[in-house]
């Protein structure tokens, strides 16, 4: 009898290494780095947000008749933080798309206010907009690691989907797993900006 159980116990010991060695949970591992890394995406976004407010007030002092210009950069804000995202966004391409597209419009509304900073030297030297505009590069820059990191963790976990054992394995214990999206480039930016002088 002590035989039989030390042979059980042998056996249940070898089995269960076997069964952490096949990879059984690379695809929930891969998934939840996939999703905090998209969590990480959205504080990033969050941040840039946060700082627009500040940003428009420090400009509003100097450029009054630059409103249109400061009127792009809330509404573009404002469309980007109403976007509701949530762990479904990475696996739905159309919520994933127009979460995509309102962050691009923002982008591009505040690059307009920073080009239109140029007209105003007593604003460019400004403690408080040079703080912000510090604060934001860095964010922008946080935003673009956030999103490498994003497109690496999805792209490990989209490969165990659809390779051999973890493509079996998900279809037999992980039936919901689906493909995650990934950021895409905004349509124009494989050509260079003209430069006009």
């Amino acid at each position: 009898m002590v035989g039989t159980g030390l042979r059980i116990g042998l056996l249940a010991g070898l089995l269960s290494l076997v069964l952490a060695g096949c990879g059984i949970n690379n695809v929930p591992t891969l998934e939840e780095r996939a999703k905090a890394a998209w969590a990480e995406v959205q504080n990033q976004y969050q941040r840039r947000a946060d700082l627009i407010p500040n940003l428009v007030e420090t400009v509003k002092g100097y450029a009054q008749q630059e409103r249109e210009v400061l009127t792009q950069v809330i509404e573009a804000r404002a469309k980007a933080t109403s976007v509701r995202v949530d762990a479904s966004t990475i696996t739905d391409p159309a919520k994933f798309r127009e979460f995509q597209e309102a962050q691009n419009q923002l982008s591009g509304a505040l690059g307009r206010l920073l080009a239109t900073v140029e007209n105003y030297p007593d604003l460019k030297s400004n403690q408080n907009f040079l703080a912000l505009q510090s604060q934001l590069e860095g964010t922008e820059n946080r935003i673009a690691v956030a999103r490498r990191d994003y497109i690496q963790t999805v792209q490990a976990y989209n490969t165990e989907l659809r390779t051999i054992p973890g493509r079996w394995i998900a279809a037999i214990l992980y039936p919901d797993a689906k493909p995650m999206e990934v950021f895409t480039a905004t349509q124009g930016s494989d050509r260079p900006p003209q430069v006009k002088f």
